[in-house]
């Protein structure tokens, strides 16, 4: 019997990997797979358009928003398809990629990437792919498109990371990412463009038909020193996007289930993209799950029990050392872990600044993303507050749902009686958790987004930026706008199971829908605004550079580090905190940038003091029974430090 390798040991690494290449040779051919598909019956087609009907009439939170700015009534579109399916038969049908291309037509038209209609078996699951990455980078010349990454196993002549795409299947690449981009759901011009690009050779078919052609056509220019053009025939390939574990179907809807804001196709093609050009991280998250110690990070990185989640180090820039957390998403179910990871992160990090990079992370758990903020910022937060849209049907659901439920109830009663479009603003994440942990990290931190933050990203953005965090560093216009909590059509049928009038019906063959439910509103000098078409606009614009995307970011992390140069960090520590002699509360603060110090003995205001060389000593009478004690620092009436003891 062969010896399969306990997780911890070196060897784990390279049979993890081994294993990614054996299951990208498993892939399937376009045509072999598109051979198999088409199997639903005229009665389920049409029972997916009733329930697809039912969901974007009742249950979707922005349609009046999408109507008004995208003139389109993807309800009066359904109740058309369903009167024509009606008057067909199973003789008469037309081939299935034909429903399953209207019904996919139907929900881009809204332009959300929160509500999707998602492909049954066997689309289910699959991702079609080229073995190649293509990004965007600007230079004076103007746009360039560029190979980044090629799958292990995959050669061309003079093929590689660097090689400029000039044409796409007879397309100028341009043109080509245009064309791509119109077919897809962004938000806004910039989200459409990024999926775009990504599309080109990334498509996951639980959202998207496979590709119509067989094969692409590639003209680049070689990487030689002739720079020779070129021209690469590569065909589609279908494969199970299943090394790492997928969201859908992931969970019952209660707790962190009601707290999503993801945008799925976002979190399929990161999914993807490390099984195709990261196995390391596949194997380090292979050997966690086995558990064994992670394996050893590359050189310079910092590790971490969640590898799918966070990648942490120091970089090196002109202006200095600073802390560099990627956070590539927010789809952990364990919320307490995901927080206790990020601080431990934190704790590790130069106090002279740090650059948190969100960059083309499609959100996860509203939870994480919001109970993050406090630990980067002595303010009080304010979680985002969110509205379902009122309809008889959101009401039954939340009538019947109280316990998770029952604090929009009031309001949606309430609209029987006054007509109003939406219930009232109440917060997915409550407010004294997002406080509960307090200021973790005291040097300055500066944001980096892109179009392909979304979600709970976006939500995370927008709270950073609402309550003065740092800078935000655009590498796009904006963010991908995702401004809701989104609930599957699984979680309907669940929400309302045992009500024997209840309008929802399960999908068949793995058919699925998503919607968004619950709006979020930023907060602050923002506050009311939506979150959603609008995205989140950086206080520094950047564009990426050939130089970024060849050598690690590393023009960003220098434009970073300018940024961070500028800012001054406020550090606090609470080196000792004990009992007096007298009954008092002892307390020994050092300080950096700091000119006073308000002292809290569970929550009341006890003591004030301005510091001297950075220092302080002193004891607060009647408190050595305390429970917790917190001082603020502060420059010119300015709170700009926190720092909390938890006492006996």
């Amino acid at each position: 019997m062969a010896h399969r390798a306990d997780s911890s040991t070196p060897d784990f690494v390279p049979q993890a990997a081994e294993a990614v290449r054996e299951h990208l040779a498993a892939a399937t051919g376009l045509p072999a797979f598109l051979a198999g598909a088409g199997t639903l019956t005229l009665a389920e087609r049409r029972l997916i358009v009733d329930q697809a009907l039912l969901m974007l009439d009742q249950n979707y939170v922005h349609l009046p928003l999408k109507s008004a700015m995208y003139a389109v009534n993807p309800v009066q579109r359904l109740r058309v398809l369903r009167r024509r399916l009606e008057q067909q038969t199973e003789e008469t049908e037309p081939v299935e990629w034909l429903f399953h291309a209207e019904m996919s037509e139907v929900f881009h038209s809204v332009r959300d990437l929160h509500t999707n209609y998602l492909l049954p078996d066997p689309y289910r699951g699959k991702i079609a792919f080229l073995p190649f990455l293509v990004e965007r980078y600007e230079d004076a010349q103007g746009e360039h498109f560029m190979v980044t990454h090629v799958a292990q196993g995959f050669s061309a002549p003079g093929f590689g990371p660097g090689v400029e795409i000039t044409h796409w299947s007879g397309i100028p690449i341009a043109k080509a990412v245009d064309l791509n981009a119109a077919r897809f759901a962004g938000s806004n011009a910039a989200a459409r463009r990024s999926r775009g690009i990504q599309s080109l050779t990334l498509r996951p078919l639980a959202m998207h038909l496979p590709p119509f052609e067989e094969w692409v056509t590639v003209s680049y220019v070689d990487s030689g020193t002739t720079a020779t053009p070129r021209e690469l025939r590569e065909s589609w390939r279908i494969v199970e996007n299943a090394l790492l574990p997928p969201f859908v179907g992931a969970a019952a809807p209660t707790g962190a289930a009601l707290a999503m804001g993801l945008d799925l196709d976002m979190d399929e093609a990161n999914r993807a993209k490390v099984m195709l050009f990261a196995p390391k991280v596949v194997a380090r998250q292979k050997a966690l799950e086995a558990g064994g110690a992670a394996p050893e990070v590359r050189a310079g990185e910092i590790s971490t029990s969640m590898p799918k989640s966070f990648r942490a180090q120091e970089v090196q820039t002109a202006s200095g050392t600073f802390g560099y957390i990627r956070i590539f998403t927010f789809n952990e179910p364990d919320v307490q872990g995901f927080v206790n990871e990020f601080i431990g992160l934190l704790r590790r990090m130069p106090d002279r600044g740090l650059i948190l990079d969100v960059r083309d992370n499609g959100g996860g758990v509203i939870w994480n993303s919001e109970l993050a903020l406090q630990t980067l910022t002595p303010r009080h937060v304010t979680p985002e507050p969110t509205q379902f849209i009122n309809t008889p049907l959101n009401l039954r659901i939340c009538r019947r749902n109280q316990q998770e439920l029952g604090a929009w109830l009031p309001s949606m009663e309430q609209a029987v009686e006054i007509g109003s479009t939406y219930s009232s603003a109440v917060a997915l994440t409550p407010e004294d958790t997002a406080n509960a942990i307090g200021q973790q990290y005291f040097g300055p931190v500066v944001l980096i987004t892109s179009a392909r933050c979304y979600s709970a990203t976006d939500i995370f953005a927008a709270g950073f930026q609402d309550h003065h965090i740092g800078p935000v560093l655009g590498t796009d216009e904006n963010t991908g706008a995702g401004g809701a909590n989104v609930w599957e059509h699984r979680h309907l049928v669940e929400l309302l199971t045992g009500d024997p009038e209840t309008p929802y019906r399960p999908l068949p063959k793995g058919a699925g829908m998503r919607v968004a439910i619950r709006r979020s509103l930023r907060v602050g000098s923002n506050s009311g605004t939506p979150v959603e078409d609008l995205g989140i606009t950086p206080d520094v614009p950047y564009r990426m550079t050939r130089r970024d995307l060849l050598e690690g970011n590393a023009d960003l992390f220098e434009r970073a580090g300018e940024v961070l140069k500028g800012l001054t960090p406020h550090v606090l520590d609470i080196t000792d905190a004990t009992a007096a002699a007298d009954g008092g509360l002892r307390l020994k603060v050092k300080a950096t940038n700091v000119e006073r110090l308000d002292v809290y003995v569970d929550q009341r205001p006890r003591a004030s003091v301005d510091l001297a060389d950075g220092q302080a000593d002193l004891t607060v009478p009647d408190a050595a029974t305390a429970h917790s004690a917190r001082v603020e620092g502060f420059v010119g009436g300015e709170l700009v430090a926190s720092q909390t003891a938890r006492l006996n």
